[in-house]
């Protein structure tokens, strides 16, 4: 049996060809990304509903897992399936006629928002050069309004983005992010935060945009719970700094409700770089090690 990362077995002849598959789906009543024994999964449903449209066995493998409750408009994934199974009268060898038929047997909550075959360098996890995250966060008295309220969370006190933004500015960069990070044995929790930034609308709802090159198990909801308390004068810039000096995670930080969380973007290179990038997404990164002093 392939894991995720390897070619999908050719199990009908002719070759196999890499499909990129582009993803949109509320989160909520999903148990996250990933296969899970017993539950609804993204994964499981997009899976088990392409293997009953290709009649053929599908593994995918995803830009960025996300957890339960978390939602996506622009998640990535790829399989690889037997050429011959594209040349039936529906699709006729037209991977973007997937898109409808799709739409029609898979659940209202997750959507294939696009259907196209890639070369086999492209990697929708390792040639990935970012991962695009919008968190909804509302501090108004009465809560969420109701027809959002499945993407935006609620603050119980008031927020001055002022501060959240000096307080995401200090987290940005190349950094051990361990202490906003659920432990996963053999994992980095170095990543190069690009862009925290914060902004108030008319309706008294917070968008943060979050966009580093990968993310760890938890980052995002965990950045933003730390700048909200900053946020709230319960804590500190100081304190939100210091942050980054910690090897493992912190009870201190507070991790957001996953309901406020979307990605919402993948950036990836030029064709001729996909394979180049996996090289070096695949290596290892270790903590930074501070300049010498004087």
């Amino acid at each position: 049996m392939s894991t995720p990362d390897e070619p999908a077995p050719d199990t009908v002849g002719g070759g196999l060809v890499r499909l990129r598959f582009d993803v949109a789906y509320d989160g909520t009543d999903f148990t996250g990304w990933a296969r899970q024994p017993g539950h609804r999964t993204v994964c499981a449903t997009l899976e088990e509903t392409l293997g009953t449209v290709l009649r053929a066995r599908v593994s995918l493998t995803v830009a960025g897992r996300t957890d339960a409750g978390v939602h996506a408009t622009g998640q990535v994934a790829h399989a690889d399936v037997p050429s011959a199974v594209l040349q039936t009268r529906s699709i006729d060898g037209d991977p973007s006629r997937l898109v409808r038929r799709l739409a029609k047997m898979l659940p209202d909550d997750v959507r294939v928002t696009a259907v196209q075959a890639v070369d086999r360098a492209f990697d929708a996890r390792f040639a990935a050069l970012r991962r695009h995250y919008r968190y909804r966060l509302t501090d108004a008295t009465f809560g969420a309004d109701p027809v959002r309220a499945r993407d935006t969370a609620t603050w119980p006190r008031s927020l001055d983005v002022a501060t959240m933004n000096a307080a995401a500015a200090a987290l940005c960069g190349l950094h051990d992010f361990a202490a906003f990070c659920r432990r996963r044995e053999g994992s980095t929790t170095v990543r190069d935060l690009q862009r925290f930034t914060w902004e108030r609308d008319a309706d008294d709802v917070l968008i943060a945009h979050v966009t580093a090159d990968a993310f760890c198990w938890s980052m995002v909801r965990s950045l933003v719970g730390a700048v909200a308390a900053v946020g709230e004068g319960r804590r500190d810039l100081t304190w939100c700094r210091g942050l980054l000096e910690q090897t493992q995670r912190t009870p201190d930080v507070p991790v957001a409700a996953a309901r406020g969380l979307t990605l919402v973007g993948v950036d990836y290179p030029p064709a001729s770089e996909w394979a180049s990038r996996a090289e070096v997404t695949r290596d290892v990164r270790v903590r930074p090690t501070p300049p010498p002093c004087c």
